[in-house]
């Protein structure tokens, strides 16, 4: 964690230690990679995205995506759903599990989100948005904060109505990804649409999107004046970035360690069989600058036991050196 004595900025009453944060990842974002950015320097922990359908109809399916450790704080829960009164129901329940802050997911583009209103749907129903932040704002008693996208597509691009209606209607923070839903994740981000919202209102504002590299970060933020910056598929494989380390300087022992603790997180979290099978999206990103060929891959991501994995990491990879 970051050793600064003054925050970055603050959400509500809550100060942030630091200015970059790993960004909410449905599927990436769990305990133990949360665990490993936040030891780095991630100044917030962003859980994965909860269905406020799921809370309200049965909690112990979500209670998982919701554990957390002491040493994470602030923690952050992250809910979505269309219909304002069910996230406020989902919001005061999980409220009970004590988060620092709630967020509310306007940026999610995956079809079985969006199509049905939530995430990036709602950017296409302003009033909703407005509905949801003034209801949570009133009933709850710790800060509520959004994530967003630039609009639905290029000809719906309604970003700053948006921050306007989150900052008036009680929104704490805002963290602007630079693309619309119809993008999802490609093109480039637009830093100069998340500089017009840091222009546009005086809650703090993080940016997001194509934040690659160490450079990168100090670039965003001078473009965009945004308080901090968030990072989402660059930390995949390299949560050293949030230690302002590219990866090419991260020596083979470090890729080894970090590998080991983050298995090591794995395991004790979903157990030995299942942790293994969810490192493996983790290892082909560590993995990815050694040289190595497709047989050797095939047999590594096909271990069953993690001590028959650990060994044959040591002997195909860890014993070369990256080509970064």
């Amino acid at each position: 964690m970051s050793t600064a004595q003054q925050p970055a900025f603050w959400v509500g009453h809550t100060p942030i230690f630091g200015d970059l944060i790993l960004s909410p990842m449905d599927g990436y974002s769990d305990l133990p990679f949360r665990s490993l950015a936040r030891q780095l320097g991630s100044a917030m922990s962003y859980t994965e995205f909860v269905n406020a359908m799921d809370v309200v109809q049965r909690f112990h399916y979500t209670e998982r995506r919701l554990t957390y450790t002491e040493d994470e704080h602030p923690v952050v829960f992250q809910l979505f759903d269309d219909d304002p009164q069910r996230i406020l129901q989902a919001a005061l329940k999980v409220r009970k599990l004590e988060p620092d802050i709630i967020d509310v997911n306007m940026g999610c583009p995956a079809k079985s989100v969006s199509n049905r209103g939530a995430g990036s749907g709602l950017l296409r129903t302003p009033e909703k948005v407005a509905e949801i932040f003034s209801l949570l704002t009133a009933e709850l008693d710790i800060p509520i904060t959004g994530k967003i996208r630039l609009g639905w597509d290029e000809d719906s691009l309604n970003y700053l109505d948006i921050a306007r209606i989150i900052e008036d209607n009680g929104g704490a923070m805002l963290a602007v990804h630079g693309r619309t839903k119809q993008q999802a994740y490609k093109g480039t981000a637009n830093w100069d649409a998340i500089a017009e919202v840091k222009q546009t209102v005086s809650i703090p504002v993080i940016g997001n999107g194509d934040v690659r590299t160490v450079t990168d970060i100090q670039r965003i933020k001078d473009h965009t004046g945004c308080d901090g910056v968030m990072i989402a598929r660059a930390a995949i494989g390299n949560p050293w970035i949030f230690a302002r380390q590219d990866r090419h300087e991260v020596t083979d022992e470090q890729v080894r360690a970090m590998m080991l603790q983050h298995l090591e997180l794995m395991l004790d979290f979903y157990g030995p069989e299942k942790g293994l099978i969810f490192f493996r999206k983790h290892t082909t990103r560590y993995i990815s600058p050694y040289r190595f060929n497709k047989e050797q891959r095939q047999k590594l991501m096909t271990r069953e036991k993690p001590e028959e994995f650990l060994e044959l990491l040591d002997e195909i990879v860890l014993t070369q050196h990256a080509v970064i």
